[in-house]
């Protein structure tokens, strides 16, 4: 393989990414993958695409950078859908964003599944205040409860989310089920006991049966925190049940056929390497993987010049300038010599009477301009050259790094997005994107 070889390989499935979103039978797409490497821009130029293709679409984002926001010309999304405007609705599509909002969605499952009493008693609690904003893996679980939630209206013909940004790939499928298991497992349900028996006996019970539990709890927890877990817990449990029962629901969901998972990666080792592991989990799952999205993939309108015979042609162009300016000084110091006697300067003008050619000049002075403007335009073309083979040697090592994924993965189909030469933060940017991300091979390569 050489560094010029710069395309996917013809084995290589290609992911189509319109005939994705065009598919009345996809009504899920979920975006994954490391954090940094694009999953919110990419999430909504899908959102962007697919509603100009006719298909109504809401866009959840759970990125608290807020730039889907402000990429859609939205001052500010909430945990309530939003009308994007601006987008071509001439095909009968409609685009709609949200940013969710973790202790609100929490506060709503309360307010939903609670009597007033029971849910002001639940949102005042100390403890529920600390679990819904910001207890591991509640993010994850109300991205799942939200979605749930989303596809329950049958408001949308796809719902297009932007997973939270977590270091490991694991965490947004396992955190809805560590969550719910933690709600409604063995833990809480013996801190429910006291209050089920209720009075001093519950206490008698908790002392009893549980003094050396308590004893470690109190130490870890605090007395006030244990009062509080105890309190949350007598007043939630009515609900714990259906916590599980909502987490396996979406889990479902999640593994249903109209849901189709994209996995977004850089082109770095690091970023394929989480890609990889990504693809194995959701297969180990039976969760529907539509492919790879490649994300900011580098091309060059020069492919053909590969970067040796770039540098080659620098090195040479190097010496030829250097000769030439070795020859400059020369001349440059025979015709100072030329001007220059035992007395001093003979001729303050530059040069000797009878040496100046038409209009005063001379012709030596006449030719220097010219040999140093060809110096300086080869040491320009040289260093462009370098700048190529540097692009050329960052080509092929993103090459290589997808070939080892697809070689680890070939049943995967992929799609290369290839990079913008700026940020995107309109809704310019990111039809940009979805124009990149929809191209076939040959088109990918042409537009690199």
């Amino acid at each position: 393989m050489t560094s010029e070889d710069t395309t996917l390989d013809a084995s290589a499935p290609w992911l189509g990414v319109d005939a994705l979103i065009d598919d009345p039978h996809t009504r899920i797409v979920v975006c994954c993958g490391s954090g940094g490497v694009g999953k919110t821009t990419t999430a909504a130029a899908l959102g962007v695409r697919a509603a100009e293709r006719g298909r109504k679409v809401v866009v959840l984002t759970i990125d608290p950078a807020r730039r889907l926001a402000q990429s859609m010309g939205i001052s500010e999304l909430d945990n309530v859908p939003r009308q994007v405007k601006g987008v071509d609705d001439t095909a009968g599509g409609e685009l709609h964003a949200m940013m969710l909002d973790m202790k609100r969605t929490f506060d709503e499952i309360v307010e939903g599944h609670a009597d007033a009493d029971r849910a002001r008693a639940i949102l005042e609690n100390p403890f529920y205040e600390s679990l819904s904003a910001g207890f591991a893996g509640t993010q994850e679980y109300m991205a799942m409860e939200k979605l749930g939630q989303l596809r329950a209206t049958d408001e949308w013909d796809l719902i297009i989310v932007d997973t939270p940004p977590s270091r490991s790939a694991l965490d947004f499928l396992d955190a809805p089920k560590r969550l719910g298991s933690f709600l409604d497992g063995k833990f809480i349900r013996v801190l429910m006991a006291p209050a089920k028996v209720g009075g001093r006996a519950g206490m008698k019970f908790l002392n009893v049966g549980m003094s050396m539990m308590t004893g470690t709890l109190s130490k870890l927890m605090g007395g006030q925190l244990l009062r509080d877990v105890q309190t949350f817990v007598a007043a939630m449990d009515t609900m714990f049940g259906g916590f599980r029962t909502r987490a396996d629901a979406t889990y479902r969901l999640l593994q249903a056929p109209g849901t189709a998972f994209l996995v977004v990666a850089a082109p770095e080792r690091d970023a394929l390497r989480e890609a990889a592991y990504f693809v194995e989990r959701l297969a180990a799952e039976q969760m529907p993987l539509a492919g790879l999205v490649l994300n900011r993939v580098h091309g060059s309108g020069a492919a053909q010049l590969s970067a040796e015979r770039a540098l080659a042609a620098a090195e040479t162009l190097a010496d030829h300038t250097a000769e030439d300016t070795a020859a400059d000084a020369d001349t440059d110091a025979d015709t100072d010599a030329e001007n220059l006697e035992t007395t001093g300067i003979v001729d303050l003008d530059g040069g000797n009477a009878g040496s100046r050619a038409a209009g005063d000049h001379s012709p030596g002075a006449a030719a220097r301009p010219t040999t140093r403007s060809s110096a300086s335009a080869a040491h320009l073309a040289a260093g462009l050259l370098r700048l190529h083979a540097e692009r050329m040697q960052v080509l092929a090592r993103e090459r290589r790094t997808r070939d080892r994924f697809t070689a680890l993965h070939p049943e995967v189909p992929v799609t290369e997005v290839a990079a913008l030469p700026g940020d995107v933060h309109d809704l310019t940017g990111l039809r940009a994107i979805g124009d990149r991300l929809a191209l076939g091979p040959a088109e990918t390569d042409t537009d690199s």
